[in-house]
């Protein structure tokens, strides 16, 4: 619970980029309840929301009504309490303000004035999709689809070639329009589709993309999906080169098995398993 006695003097004025819950209330930190409990405005997407969490905690901080239709209109009014030595936390519904929701806009102007910015870490639907994958940690996020199918397939088109897992945000109305371009863009890798993240009916549904078939109604709540990253297939070559030889001879009195077998398979297209057997012949010979 927040305490009610904690000072707003200890806290350095400015703005607060709280992250909220993408589903369960109690995926709230500590910190961000007595951000908020501290602030002297709240700017969030819908008050609705926002006062359902702030009154399971208890917190009074009054609220300015802040999204996309309105945030530059709102903009110098902000500034202009922010320049007033006041603390204002800004929310979304759900996760991370800025990350494709509301924020940058009001974040850049506070970077123009000179303004401190301090960003609290938080829950977060693309790293939770993304550690639950067991695909690369390497990650792109690239956040919802256009709305256009030209522009989705143009985006799709850019991202073919990523070694990386890639990361997505779905409304539900257009996942079934997503899946035939998913697959025809991202054949012979795995996917992951996370539906309510942290919720109650929470779903992950795990498959190859040739798999993937259309929902047979409308899911509920907002999906992320998660692609794995690109198979390289790389041209192996079955046996060792006479200068692969050479410098196995000379590095296997210095350095182990293992460390042999990483460093040639770095500059050599051969096996590490034809690397290995190598060594340890050599290994056995002396």
């Amino acid at each position: 619970m927040v305490n009610p006695q904690t000072h707003k003097k200890n806290l350095k004025k400015g703005l607060y980029l709280v992250p909220t819950p993408i589903g369960n209330l109690g995926d709230i930190t500590i910190r961000a309840l007595e951000i908020l409990n501290q602030s002297d405005y709240i700017l969030c997407e819908d008050t609705r929301i926002s006062r359902n969490l702030l009154d399971k905690f208890k917190i009074k901080t009054r609220l300015i009504s802040n999204h996309k239709f309105n945030e530059m209109k709102n903009l110098s009014k902000i500034i202009n309490i922010l320049k007033d030595s006041k603390i204002i936390a800004l929310v979304s519904d759900a996760g991370t303000p800025g990350v494709s929701d509301p924020g940058a806009i009001l974040v850049n102007e506070c970077i123009k004035e000179n303004i401190d910015i301090t960003p609290l870490p938080g829950p977060s639907a693309v790293t939770t999709a993304v550690s639950a994958s067991g695909f690369s940690e390497k990650y792109f996020f690239y956040g919802f689809f256009p709305e256009k199918e030209k522009n989705i397939k143009e985006s799709l088109k850019s991202l073919i070639n990523f070694d990386s897992t890639l990361v997505f945000f779905v409304s539900p109305k257009k996942i079934n329009r997503i899946i035939p371009i998913i697959k025809d863009y991202f054949k012979n890798r795995k996917i992951l589709i996370c539906r309510e993240i942290s919720k109650f009916y929470e779903e992950y549904i795990r498959c190859e993309i040739n798999e993937l078939e259309l929902f047979n109604k409308e899911p509920k709540g907002e999906i992320t999906i998660v692609i794995s990253e690109k198979k390289i297939n790389k041209k192996i070559s079955q046996k060792l080169s006479e200068s692969d030889k050479r410098n196995i001879d000379i590095m296997i009195n210095k350095l182990t098995t293992k460390e042999i077998t990483d460093l040639v398979s770095q500059i050599s297209k051969v096996s590490k398993k034809e690397i290995y057997k190598y060594c340890l012949k050599l290994k056995n010979e002396k």
